[in-house]
């Protein structure tokens, strides 16, 4: 996996600028976890809810994620714009906490990250992930990476989130 990560994965931005993509450290998550604060004010506005999970985690507690799931970083200029998480389980790559700068949305970069993430991921044989439901643009991008509603969960009277799935798309074999 250590080899995975260590391989910068170049994406073009809308922008035509390269955003690097790596493999995040322990020693990143003050910055991630900083960047996923200002990124998620603006679902806590939405849904009037400023108790969110990714608003009250801690350093800490994400420092302990990095023993489980993979986070990629995006960086312009050497600045923190995005990240992501994921794990396998029995087979499905869970991806979860997409963030992006609010300065730096709408230019490629979730979309960037989300691609880098899948591929991480090659053998998994689906994508699942959530967000808000009343998350429009957030629901949009995943569907435009062929990810489908799957179902909705209440996670209190004001917030309910809804789970997307993708199944992996495998290459064909080369002929022999």
């Amino acid at each position: 996996m250590e080899a995975l990560c260590a391989r910068l994965i170049k994406t073009h931005l809308k922008a035509a600028l390269l955003l690097p993509i790596c493999c995040a450290t322990p020693d990143d998550a003050p910055d991630i976890l900083a960047l996923q604060k200002l990124a998620y004010q603006s679902e806590a506005k939405l849904y009037n809810d400023w108790t969110l999970a990714p608003l009250v985690q801690d350093v800490e507690s994400l420092r302990q994620e990095f023993s489980s799931s993979t986070v990629l970083k995006a960086a312009l200029a050497g600045r923190l714009v995005g990240s992501v998480r994921a794990r396998a389980k029995n087979g499905v790559c869970c991806i979860g906490r997409l963030i992006v700068h609010p300065d730096f949305q709408g230019r490629g970069i979730g979309s960037s990250l989300l691609t880098a993430i899948e591929a991480h991921f090659n053998d998994a044989s689906a994508f699942e992930l959530f967000t808000g439901a009343k998350s429009a643009g957030n629901i949009r991008l995943y569907q435009r990476h062929g990810y489908a509603l799957t179902r909705t969960e209440s996670l209190s009277p004001s917030v309910s989130i809804v789970f997307l799935t993708k199944t992996a798309h495998t290459a064909p074999k080369p002929a022999h």
